[in-house]
């Protein structure tokens, strides 16, 4: 599917993976709407934003909540069109033991993980398919092999390598893994692919305040490049994925070898 001219929507795009995706998108010409819990502060500062200023619009919303994530889309599909993909970066990390020194596992810290990482990712897949499937009815696109859209699904490693204290967020980001497949089959009538990518660890504001104890053991465990992932590479991978049609259904690891 070709990028330029077309709208996406991104979450989790004020930094990190998700503000990547939204400049790399927009120079290559895509309108992108950018949804986040907080405001986006690269827009003043970049270089970029000159170009494209009129091209991107923000919105702060939390992504659990569905009449404000209803409400924002709504609002940014107004001011650049109905999309044609999706991006799902908005995600929490969340570490703790199911059985603590002195307490368990918080069953509301579970939640708020699920809610996050799961249902947030639902609730935009949801979102993004309905617009994808008005802006088709408009146009009336002809041909079965016709690539009317793309949902990017961000899952983990650790879906299948998860670690100790990692029970609410490996789940969460094998849940999103666990999708992928049946979203794309149904899917697959209206021409929208769905596809996901599991990145390692990435030089993100999330991973940038871990500790040495933390940090050091990952880079060690890494085959090649021994450092961690920029988000710049998670999004030409995910420009990739929306350029290349045959990727579909799948869950693309993204990580350096790196075997947590």
């Amino acid at each position: 599917m070709d990028i330029q001219g077309r709208t996406f929507l991104i979450s989790g795009a004020s930094s990190g993976l998700g503000a990547a995706c939204a400049q790399r998108l927009l120079q290559n010409g895509a309108r992108v709407i950018g949804l986040d819990i907080n405001a986006c502060p690269w827009i003043s500062d970049s270089a970029l934003w000159g170009q494209a200023q009129e091209r991107y619009w923000h919105g702060v919303c939390d992504v659990t909540n569905e009449s404000s994530v209803e409400e924002v889309v709504a609002q940014g599909i107004r001011q650049v069109g109905e999309v044609s993909g999706l991006v799902t970066c908005a995600g929490i990390l969340h570490g703790e033991r199911l059985i603590g020194r002195d307490s368990l596992a918080s069953l509301e810290s579970f939640r708020r993980v699920m809610e996050v990482n799961v249902v947030g990712t639902f609730l935009l897949a949801r979102i993004a398919a309905a617009s994808i499937l008005r802006r088709l009815e408009a146009t009336m696109p002809q041909g079965d092999d016709e690539d009317n859209g793309v949902l990017v699904l961000t899952s983990s490693i650790a879906a299948s390598e998860g670690q100790v204290g990692q029970v609410a967020y490996a789940g969460s980001k094998g849940a999103v893994a666990a999708m992928t497949l049946p979203m794309a089959r149904e899917l697959a009538r209206f021409g929208i692919r769905v596809v996901a990518i599991a990145p390692g660890v990435f030089e993100t504001p999330m991973m940038q305040g871990a500790s040495p104890k933390v940090r050091d053991p990952l880079l060690k465990s890494l085959v090649h490049p021994k450092r961690f992932g920029l988000p710049e590479e998670y999004a030409r991978l995910v420009e990739q994925v929306v350029e290349n049609s045959m990727l579909n259904g799948t869950v693309l690891r993204l990580d350096g070898g790196l075997r947590m």
